[in-house]
């Protein structure tokens, strides 16, 4: 059974950063697998935030986070990251960590809840 562990959510100021980290656990590897971090703000869909290639070469970001968030990942940690800055009240939502393998096999973690209110 695949578990990604997220952390690092909390409660946040406007304006502050938080650091999210998704760790893998034993048994998967992530140099394997093309990584992501999702959000589900409250009442709304889940939506894709940033995206990495299994190198990290490439990185995409939603328009709204762009300049803001930086995705990254440490192969040999088996961990993604999500550097979150300027953070907004609109930023609150929980945050997913996702993978999906070179097979085709897809894994989402628990989620980790950022809120951002003054």
């Amino acid at each position: 059974q695949v578990q990604l562990v997220e952390s690092g959510g909390g409660l946040v100021q406007p304006g502050g950063s938080l650091r999210l980290s998704c760790a893998a656990g034993s048994g998967f590897t992530f140099s394997t697998s093309a990584t992501a971090w999702y959000r589900r703000p409250p009442g709304d869909e889940r939506e894709l935030v940033a995206r990495i290639s299994r190198s990290g070469a490439t990185t995409n970001y939603a328009d709204s986070v762009k300049g803001r968030f930086t995705i990254s990942r440490d192969n040999a940690k088996n961990t993604v990251y999500l550097q979150m800055t300027s953070l907004k009240p609109e930023d609150t939502a929980v945050y997913y960590c996702y993978a999906i393998t070179v097979w085709g096999g897809e894994y989402w973690g628990q989620g980790t809840q950022v809120t951002v209110s003054s």
